[in-house]
């Protein structure tokens, strides 16, 4: 690379990423082929529009590599192009999401989504975010004893405001969560349904988690999660009409391709859907399954390692790749900010997280979130995560004397 400086820090990013143990929830490391189509002569391609309908000249090849895509999508969760559809262009989750609702709820519409407090995602309606600004969000929250989903106290809810949508999906909930009652309580309230499966979308490729789509309208999720492929997003929908208000006689797949461009984007990244290709081609592997197995059986092990040292696991434990640990008000007793800061100082990479009805504030929660993805794809088993557990356990503890000795201590003055 001629500018060496930049070459430089990516040679110092990567040696991080290889020195550490990283416990991000919504990270992994790619393969060489997922990188090498991302750093293809692709990038070079303007291919605005959809396949067959370019609008501009010299996308023969592009057109197969964005239908390599919706195949293998397809294909990979198990749904038949006759009855789904499926859009490779979003650049992330969140535009995914934001393109769902500009295509299917009014402007001031409601949408039913899990709060973010409870373990929902910003784009599920909160009012930091567009998705809170331009629409109105029905949030809802885990029970307070039990920290999982009141699926009784939803349907109610649900029945009382009727949304226009109800997402089922979550950034920070570890359970699995019951398609088939969203699905019924949608029903009662004349709501479609839309899953965000970002951070499960590999554990559902690779079995080790429910699969949402006998149950959805219209399913959403990340590829750079448990997915195990580059920063991207997809959107499936269901085909044929809708029967109902804004939607009476429509196709959802129409009305989302619409929303992708000329709604919210522009050209696609072509680059990027050829490595969304090559990682949907991975997942498809026995291997794969196996991984994904792995990650849900680590992410038991380290949650039980964690609880029997004494520190709270939030709804008791997890079903998939995350874990939530109350710090604060379990075990030594460390804000989450402070945890986060110790464990990285440390070689592990979390990050702080708030827990349900936390009464601290977002900037400083009273939790972390954990993640198995990364390290499973890394070779860790079941004995790393004991050995993992011991060394959380011994900074978070040695952190809590640290923070107890300086408490109530004035800041140190800036020089």
């Amino acid at each position: 690379m001629k500018d060496k400086r930049v070459e430089a820090l990516i040679a110092k990013e990567t040696k991080r990423q290889s020195s550490v143990v990283n416990l991000i929830a919504s990270e992994n490391t790619v393969s060489k082929d997922v990188l090498a189509a991302l750093g293809s002569a692709l990038t070079n391609k303007y291919a605005e529009g959809y396949p067959g309908a370019r609008y501009y000249g010299g996308n023969a090849v592009v057109d197969e590599i964005e239908t390599l895509a919706q195949t293998r999508a397809l294909k990979l969760f198990g749904v038949s192009n006759k009855t789904w559809a499926v859009n490779v262009q979003p650049l992330s989750g969140s535009p995914a999401n934001l393109a769902v609702f500009t295509a299917v709820v009014p402007l001031g519409g409601k949408i039913m989504g899990m709060s973010l407090s409870s373990g929902g995602h910003l784009t599920h309606g909160q009012k930091v975010s567009l998705t809170g600004k331009a629409w109105t969000q029905v949030p809802f929250e885990v029970a307070k004893g039990t920290e999982v989903i009141d699926y009784d106290a939803l349907e109610a809810q649900a029945r009382e405001h009727k949304p226009d949508i109800i997402i089922a999906g979550f950034t920070a909930y570890p359970r699995v969560v019951d398609w088939k009652r969203f699905r019924a309580i949608a029903d009662a309230a004349g709501a479609l349904l839309m899953v965000d499966m970002s951070h499960v979308g590999g554990l559902v490729a690779g079995k080790a988690y429910p699969s949402p789509f006998p149950y959805a309208d219209i399913v959403t999720t990340t590829v750079h999660k448990t997915l195990r492929g580059p920063r991207a997003g997809l959107i499936f929908s269901r085909r044929g009409p809708r029967v109902g208000g804004r939607l009476d006689g429509k196709d959802l797949s129409v009305l989302i391709d619409k929303a992708i461009i000329p709604g919210i984007q522009g050209g696609p990244h072509i680059n990027q859907i050829a490595a969304t290709a090559v990682a949907l081609g991975e997942a498809a592997t026995p291997e794969f399954k196996k991984y994904a197995k792995q990650i849900v059986v680590n992410a038991h092990v380290l949650a039980q390692e964690l609880a029997n040292r004494g520190w709270r696991i939030v709804s008791g434990g997890t079903d998939s790749h995350l874990i939530l640990v109350d710090t604060w008000m379990s075990g030594a007793g460390i804000p989450g900010a402070d945890a986060e800061r110790a464990l990285e100082k440390e070689g592990i990479i979390v990050n702080k997280n708030g827990i349900p009805h936390d009464e601290r504030g977002p900037r400083d929660p009273s939790g972390i979130r954990l993640g198995t993805a990364n390290e499973t794809t890394r070779g860790k088993k079941e004995k790393d995560m004991v050995k993992l557990a011991a060394r959380i356990d011994d900074v978070l503890k040695a952190a809590h004397k640290k923070f107890v000795k300086n408490a109530g201590k004035p800041a140190p003055k800036k020089k």
